[in-house]
């Protein structure tokens, strides 16, 4: 009877763990650059518990990454600002494929920040100062240079550390060291106006268009987040105020899949989030140092990053139940028999 009853109870069970832990699944997650070690780490976007490096230390050459951005064909790419160049890697595997943009293509030197634009080509800023001040556009599918979009210091720009589109098709640029937020033409890269004048010596750096159309930007210097009127630039107020949470050296603020801000400090190494409408301080997602963290950068979300192939269990499973169906036919044999 024993055996009998536990074969009733275990095919079901069985059956279930089996068919649960081979059931494919796919997640978000949380892409974080470790500056100093030269990787990008992976953690759970719902927990920000780390799961791996999904870029190995020096994968492909990448020395130093800095901004992060998912392509049209769902790779990951990483501007590798002390390599002059741009990394590709398997969005889902954070394999490398290829320097999609080679050492130094187009002038490009001390690449900072990274997007696609709705050309799908790929915009770069290149920062350094004494050679560039520039933002530089490839094609989105080869890497080739097409040409130099915002020519070198065009309306001021001086170190263009961060670069977004705006609703309205134009780029939007920071030029950290004359701490304003720049506009240029998303089809022409023309100068169009200072978009932004920030507070002097505020160091604007990371930006980015908020879900309700506001620019929110990331002041390096004065540890805090800003928020403007993302169709006028008019301040509407200091989002994240200065220090909150422990922030320290705020790379690039973006808004996570629950629509709350997450933010990296360079210095206090890790990634706080703050409520996406308050901007009040949430936890402290990823603390210092999580799964070796060196250098909190650049930031990217993806989606269906983790996923676990289904293995060819199927059989296995009719085996298993065939066989503990056997055995139920043996028990009961066994009960007549006795």
């Amino acid at each position: 009877m024993r055996f009998f009853n536990l074969c009733q109870i275990s095919l079901p069970l069985i059956s279930f763990v089996l068919l649960g832990w081979i059931a494919p699944r796919a997640n978000a997650a949380l892409l974080v650059g470790s500056y100093n070690n030269n990787s990008v780490l992976r953690y759970d976007e719902k927990t920000g518990e780390f799961i791996d490096d999904f870029v190995p230390s020096g994968s492909g050459g990448l020395k130093g990454p800095t901004g992060l951005t998912i392509g049209p064909d769902k790779n990951l790419y990483v501007s590798s600002i002390l390599s002059g160049s741009v990394k590709r890697y398997d969005g889902k595997t954070g394999n490398f494929i290829s320097s999609f943009v080679p050492s130094l293509s187009g002038g490009l030197d001390t690449p900072e920040d990274l997007v696609f634009g709705s050309d799908s080509n790929l915009y770069v800023t290149s920062v350094n100062s004494r050679t560039s001040n520039s933002v530089l556009r490839y094609n989105g599918q080869t890497g080739a240079f097409i040409d130099t979009f915002v020519p070198s210091g065009s309306g001021g720009l001086s170190a263009p550390v961060s670069l977004s589109f705006g609703s309205d098709g134009n780029l939007y640029v920071s030029s950290t060291l004359t701490d304003s937020i720049l506009r240029y033409n998303g089809q022409t890269g023309a100068f169009i106006d200072t978009f932004v004048t920030e507070e002097k010596g505020s160091e604007p750096g990371g930006l980015t268009f908020g879900p309700d159309g506001n620019l929110y930007v990331a002041n390096f210097n004065t540890n805090n987040i800003s928020r403007f009127n993302g169709k006028t630039g008019v301040f509407i107020d200091t989002f994240v105020s200065a220090g909150s949470g422990g922030l320290n050296d705020p790379i690039k603020p973006i808004f996570g899949p629950d629509a709350n801000l997450y933010v990296s400090g360079l210095k206090s190494n890790n990634v706080l989030r703050y409520d996406g409408k308050t901007g009040a301080f949430i936890d402290t997602f990823v603390p210092a140092g999580r799964g070796g963290l060196n250098g909190a950068g650049f930031l990217a979300f993806t989606e269906d990053s983790i996923v676990v192939p289904e293995p060819r269990m199927g059989l296995a499973v009719l085996a298993l139940g065939a066989a503990l169906g056997a055995g139920k036919v043996v028990s009961r044999k066994q009960k007549a028999t006795s």
